[in-house]
């Protein structure tokens, strides 16, 4: 499976207007406290990839899921490979991963609305110590279909009043990182 996602910066106020004159649908609000890991045998920074363990927060109910995420495969998106479970707990997946030799790198917290929007997930963020974003993603079998997907983001972008030409392709472990240097 192949993620497909953009994101820019942008005030909720006006793309939540944007998005509820487009008929999306609210999916609700969740809170992600994700922990990256840096690994034992190679520099993720250097490989562009990413482990994390999420923790997510919804209607007073804690879920948790693993995820490997691999190098970006273009230059205009975040599109990637994407590898993703549900685990039992985070605390038990922490010391799974924990014990393989991988160390905690840094933790990314962040406020998520969610809405559906013509087969896409829209997304607003309040991430901590980062500010306001706004992500739009789809998902691929393929990696013939990414360029498709990407353009039909860019399409969906423009039509919420936000420019493509904005997008960032860094992460916000990678925002955030730049930011306590």
């Amino acid at each position: 499976m192949y993620e497909v996602e953009m994101k820019v910066r942008a005030d909720h106020e006006t793309v939540r207007q944007a998005l509820l004159d487009a008929g999306a649908d609210p999916l609700g609000t969740i809170r992600q406290v994700d922990t990256y890991y840096d690994a034992p045998h190679r520099d993720f920074a250097a490989t562009d990839e990413a482990l994390r363990v999420r923790r997510e927060h919804r209607h007073g109910e804690t879920t948790a899921k693993l995820t490997y995420k691999g190098p970006k495969i273009d230059s205009e998106s975040k599109s990637r490979k994407e590898a993703e479970t549900t685990v039992g707990d985070g605390e038990t997946a922490d010391a799974i991963v924990r014990g393989l030799g991988f160390e905690p790198a840094a933790t990314v917290e962040k406020e998520r609305h969610r809405y559906a929007l013509s087969g896409y997930i829209v997304t607003l963020d309040d991430v901590s110590d980062l500010g306001e974003f706004v992500e739009i993603e789809t998902e691929v079998d393929d990696e013939s279909a990414v360029e498709g997907a990407r353009e039909s983001l860019q399409g969906k972008l423009a039509d919420l009043g936000l420019d493509p030409a904005e997008s960032i392709r860094r992460s916000y472990l990678g925002l955030l990182l730049d930011n306590s240097k």
